[in-house]
This record gives C-alpha cells, structure tokens and sequence, in this order.
C-alpha cells in the first residue's frame, strides 16, 4: 500500500475558504479518479498557529503503477488549480511512503 500526504501551510486570510474548498471541490475531485482508496484531513499539531496552520492530507493507493497514473492523468490540472486559486497564500510539500 502506498501513502501520498500533502502537507500545506495555509495564510490565515483564506484559511476558511480554503478549508471548504478542500473538502467540498479539491478532495473530491481528487477522489473521482478512482486511483485512491480513501483520505483523511488531518491538522498538524505543532503550536505554531500564528503564522497560519498546518495541515496534512494523506491519500491511500493500492500501489506505485495507481500513483504513477496518478501522476501522469491528473496531478498537473489538480495542483494548477489550487496554485490558481491561492498563489502565494500557502506552501506545500508532498511525501509519499510505502508501506513495510
């Protein structure tokens, strides 16, 4: 099993709206392509609030050939639309991880 977490830290001034955004377009979109088994939306507890919050979106694949099509189908329109959406007000990093 494959994990693809998405860690974000997010501006304060659009934290709300991009919280709803995540949950009702982002994750749901990302969820239709059918390569994903589930996901969970998790914050990170780190006590650094003030600058904005963390947060860590973990998606579950069955295996790498799932997040490579992943990858070439749907990353790049999925990524460009939250770069769009929010520009400068957010910074991610992306990890993925197998299962031992």
């Amino acid at each position: 099993m494959i994990l693809y977490n998405v860690t974000v830290k997010v501006d304060p001034e659009i934290e709300q709206d991009w919280l709803r955004w995540m949950k009702e377009e982002h994750i749901p979109e990302l969820m239709k392509t059918g390569l994903f088994l589930e996901h969970r939306f998790l914050q990170v507890e780190d006590g650094e609030a003030d600058s904005g919050n963390t947060y860590a979106i973990q998606y579950w694949l069955n295996n790498m050939d799932d997040f490579l099509r992943y990858q070439k189908d749907f990353a790049e329109e999925l990524q460009a639309a939250h770069r769009e959406r929010y520009k400068d007000k957010y910074v991610a990093f992306r990890t993925l991880m197998k299962e031992v």
